[in-house]
């Protein structure tokens, strides 16, 4: 069994599409694991894959990045908080929002702070999505280390979590604000009608092509005068000529009607 034949298996079997993917990067993770499992091919990794769980799970944190913190990239999300939200709550009393491949939780969370803090009387929606069903359970739990809080102020740190030990709990109210569920950016039908969509630090793993196509079909997503906002290590060179208007680095947006 060569790698796009394990490729297309792992599709078939388990539903997750792997095409999208830059190969060498991709081919190099699994290599890797394998190398670390000892096992000797393709084939023999697939049946692993098929018959232990723990060994899947492991496949998915290999492949997927999830590391993520609450107000990753400070001095971005404060962009977000000063210049993007207010004008956007300006037009909308409530937002529909999207965090998509929301790793455990951190980004959507630290969405649900600020509009608690900017706008409490709205009713928002924030879905937040991901491919991994453990990272998805661990964003309900809300329960954190202290790395994941490290970009926090003193006071929304003293206002939001509360300390046992060496975690922190998450306030149940930010909690309740979010909706977690699994989707798969490259198979899965998007939703519409979004004034806000983050996708941060994950479009680079996937092959220019896609990386096209997850642009088109995120400003498809938007409501008119939506927003995109991605990641401090992307750049969305070809925004004009997917009707992006470009609002400052890292924020994009869909052109009212």
């Amino acid at each position: 069994m060569d790698f796009a034949e394990f490729k297309r298996e792992v599709h078939r079997r388990f539903g997750l599409y792997l095409d999208g993917y830059k190969e060498p990067q991709l081919k190099r993770r699994i290599d890797s694991l394998m190398s670390l499992l000892q096992v000797p091919d393709y084939a023999a990794y697939l049946r692993l894959l098929s018959q232990d769980s723990q060994q899947w799970q492991r496949f998915i944190d290999k492949i997927t990045i999830n590391v993520s913190e609450f107000f990753r990239n400070p001095e971005i999300f404060a962009r977000l908080e000063k210049e993007i939200l207010p004008p956007l709550l300006a037009r909308h009393q409530s937002l529909k929002v999207w965090s998509a491949a929301c790793a455990d939780g951190p980004e959507p969370y630290s969405v649900a702070i600020l509009l608690n803090e900017l706008a409490p009387a709205g009713r928002h929606q924030i879905d937040a999505t991901d491919i991994d069903t453990s990272a998805l359970a661990a964003a309900r739990r809300g329960v954190y280390p202290s790395r994941a809080i490290q970009a926090v102020t003193p006071e929304r740190r003293e206002r939001y979590f509360r300390r046992e030990g060496d975690n922190f709990y998450l306030q149940e109210k930010i909690k309740h604000m979010v909706n977690f569920r699994r989707h798969d950016l490259l198979k899965d039908p998007f939703g519409s009608g979004y004034h806000l969509i983050l996708c941060r630090n994950v479009v680079i793993y996937f092959t220019a092509a896609t990386q096209n196509e997850l642009y088109r079909r995120f400003y498809q997503a938007l409501a008119p005068g939506g927003v995109l906002f991605i990641g401090a290590t992307e750049s969305l060179f070809q925004y004009r000529e997917l009707g992006f208007i470009k609002v400052a680095p890292w924020f994009y947006r869909r052109p009212e009607v």
